[in-house]
């Protein structure tokens, strides 16, 4: 069991995650809308953004308890 100051740092470091992955998904929309755009800075952006959807979802399933069906 998580005590309840870990649970607290767990869900602001899962709000700033998510936050930076909608900014993330703002930025790749804008790069895509502007035009011809560097391959390169693309695949780093979405790399980054994948990386951060699994943190995310590492993060979720801490927070989550384990339901034994």
């Amino acid at each position: 069991m998580i005590d309840d100051e870990t649970v607290q740092q767990l869900q602001m470091r899962l709000a700033e995650l998510k936050s930076e992955h909608r900014d993330l998904d703002d930025v790749i929309s804008k790069v895509v809308d502007s035009g011809p755009h560097d391959q390169l800075q693309m695949v780093r952006l979405k790399k980054r953004k994948l990386m951060l959807k699994d943190e995310i979802l590492r993060l979720e399933s801490k927070l989550l308890p384990d339901i034994i069906a």
